[in-house]
């Protein structure tokens, strides 16, 4: 007689698919951690703290947070352009041969009608000098300064997005990992009283009063429950790997669970529908997203205007027939100027207007996005709401038929034992208490994701449990 998993094969394989995309993105950094001198750790984590270190050690969170260190220097890149720009220059130039320019022999009291040719210059001539640039009004550079918070404001949320989805993981993984710890001690306790079931058949069978069969078929049960118990130690340990791979622990190191699921902790705030859409980090993501887009419309409209600059500059040159630059006593001629500089936009074709109209659609597509996630978070709130609600009713009822079933079986076995009863209500019995036990275990299940998929849906993950 087969065992069941408790919870249904296909959610298993999303928990073997969350250990592969874990195992893809932290190995480097397991990898990382495993140095032989270092002696392996115990870490014992409630729920709540193993999403806290996760939220320090996974490298999705960590790439993401080296996004918001990224935009802290575009932004001060963004600053440079306002700041002033100064520019230093040296030049040297040796004129090989010096040009030859004709002039009229008559000038000299040559003939008329014929030239003299003439080199004008020196052999070496050298140039120091610096240049210094300054915006005055440039519409395009007001509106990146502006926009840098916003800037800032959109790598942090999206880094807390990345943050909340590891914790969602983190929370199913560790939680699917505390419910099949629960199911093992009840392998268990089951193949105990099987034990003792296949005892007492056999003494029955040597009295006369059970058939070799009967003591086949609880041989058979009782050695189902030993291998199905085994292959649950054994997915309860790649389990593990899973959930050390998504909170960044090496391999090496062990987690022990120190949280207790109980009811109550299933059934805090049921009644609680109130929600914002402002609590989503994705609503808030798209609100930052749109404030960017405003200023990329202002900063199309400010290419318009005129753009003004000042400028300076400093130079110093020499002119030698030998390198003797670094020898005192020769000349240096200085020049200097100041200045501003004003720029016109006259026509460009119509881009700048291309470009603003862009922009324009651009808002108002995130602005239909907007509407749209207004709408799924109404449909993601609802419906977790009302499965977690079921999940809890169907946990309380599931609780009470497994007290039943195992009542049931008690009495079945007692009668069975003074020959009351036949072997097919026995097995009858065990196949019930067994669907009884699987059907809690599933509905206790259905209900810790129904309760983290509507804290997600919420936006209340990262503040809970």
């Amino acid at each position: 007689m087969n065992i069941h998993w408790a919870i249904p094969g296909w959610r298993m394989a999303s928990l073997f698919i969350v250990c592969v995309l874990a195992f893809s993105t932290t190995r480097a950094q397991s990898n990382a951690y495993a140095t032989p001198d270092r002696q392996p750790a115990v870490y014992a984590l409630t729920a709540k703290e193993a999403v806290a270190f996760a939220r320090k050690n996974n490298i999705l969170v960590k790439k993401a947070l080296q996004d918001v260190l990224l935009q802290q220097q575009v932004n001060r890149e963004v600053t440079a352009s306002a700041l002033p720009q100064v520019d230093g220059s040296l030049n040297y130039t040796n004129n090989l041969k010096l040009p030859v320019s004709l002039l009229p022999a008559e000038f000299f009291g040559g003939t008329p009608g014929t030239y003299i040719p003439i080199k004008f210059g020196v052999q070496h001539t050298s140039t120091i000098g610096a240049t210094l640039n300054q915006v005055l009004f440039d519409g395009q550079v007001f509106v990146g300064l502006q926009a840098r918070e916003a800037s800032m404001d959109y790598a942090r949320k999206a880094a807390e997005i990345t943050e909340e989805t590891v914790a969602v993981n983190v929370y199913k993984v560790y939680y699917q990992l505390l419910i099949a710890h629960q199911q093992l001690n009840l392998y268990h306790e089951n193949i105990v009283r099987f034990e003792k079931l296949y005892h007492d058949t056999r003494e029955i069978y040597k009295n006369g009063f059970a058939e070799q069969l009967d003591v086949d078929k609880v041989n058979v049960t009782l050695t189902n429950l030993r291998t199905d118990s085994i292959k649950l130690r054994t997915q309860i340990n790649t389990g593990f790997l899973g959930l050390k791979m998504l909170m960044g622990i090496p391999m090496r190191d062990s987690i022990v669970q120190s949280d207790v699921l109980t009811g109550d902790m299933l059934k805090k705030d049921i009644l609680d529908t109130a929600f914002r859409y402002d609590d989503r980090r994705e609503f808030q993501l798209l609100q930052i997203g749109k404030r960017l887009n405003e200023y990329n419309v202002k900063r199309y409209k400010y290419s318009y205007l005129p753009s003004l600059s000042g400028f300076g500059q400093y130079f110093t040159n020499a002119q030698r027939n030998s390198f003797d630059f670094f020898k005192s006593g020769g000349d240096w001629f200085q020049q200097g100027a100041v200045g501003i500089r004003l720029s016109v936009p006259i026509f460009d074709g119509f881009r700048r207007d291309a470009q603003i109209k862009q922009a324009r659609f651009n808002v108002q597509k995130i602005d239909l996005d907007i509407e749209n996630t207004k709408l799924q978070i109404d449909n993601d709130v609802a419906a977790a709401w009302q499965r977690m609600r079921d999940a809890v009713i169907a946990v309380d009822a599931q609780k009470e038929n497994v007290a039943l079933a195992e009542k049931v079986y008690e009495q079945t076995k007692k009668k069975y034992e003074q020959g009351l009863g036949s072997n097919t209500e026995i097995n009858t019995a065990q196949t019930e208490m067994r669907t009884a036990q699987t059907n809690f275990f599933s509905s206790l299940y259905d209900a810790t994701i129904a309760r983290i998929d509507y804290l997600k849906a919420t936006g209340k993950i990262l503040n809970d449990q």
